[in-house]
């Protein structure tokens, strides 16, 4: 009897193992051969959409996608570019604020970056103004306002404030340094 309880403990386990290895195995298939399809579709509908062959292959055209020109709220086409236009100004010449009794004296030549030819004659007509302003500017720097690159930056954009508020409504787009010497 001893051995017909092993043969029946052997036979369960062996069954066991049987019935529990198919059971594991088959929903991974399953699930391995439904999600992998899905997946490997949902990827290439991305790709066909994000390369833009889904309009190619419906017929649709970019154009389509743009909002009207009838709109009211659209903003208007841009006005033809025109080309910069640079004037020279006259070399300006003062002495800068020093703390002992040597002299320190800055001499300028700048240009100025018109957006259009066509502002020339407003600025100069103004031109007394610009050179007053950059002139009472000028005086009151240092020389240690004129050191390095901060200090070149800090002028370009303080000449720059100056002209556009002399000239308005023209916009000058820069002030180029030609020459500059500090001595």
């Amino acid at each position: 009897m001893a051995e017909d309880l092993e043969e029946d403990f052997e036979e369960g386990e062996g069954s066991e193992e049987i019935s529990e290895s198919p059971s594991k195995k088959l929903p991974i298939k399953k699930i391995l051969m439904i999600v992998l399809p899905l997946l490997l579709l949902i990827g290439a509908g991305a790709g066909i959409y994000f390369s833009g062959l889904l309009d190619k292959l419906t017929g649709k055209k970019a154009d389509e996608h743009a909002p009207a020109a009838e709109d009211s709220h659209a903003p208007p086409p841009p006005k033809a570019v025109q080309a910069a236009s640079f004037m020279d100004l006259p070399e300006m010449l003062v002495n800068l604020q020093t703390t002992g009794r040597k002299q320190a004296f800055l001499k300028l030549r700048v240009a100025l970056e018109l957006e259009a030819v066509t502002d020339q004659p407003r600025v100069e007509q103004m031109l007394p103004r610009i050179i007053d302003n950059f002139q009472i500017y000028l005086r009151e720097l240092r020389v240690e306002d004129l050191q390095g690159a901060s200090g070149m930056h800090l002028l370009r954009e303080e000449l720059l404030t100056r002209v556009n508020a002399a000239v308005k409504p023209v916009k000058v787009n820069d002030v180029l340094f030609k020459e500059m010497l500090v001595q």
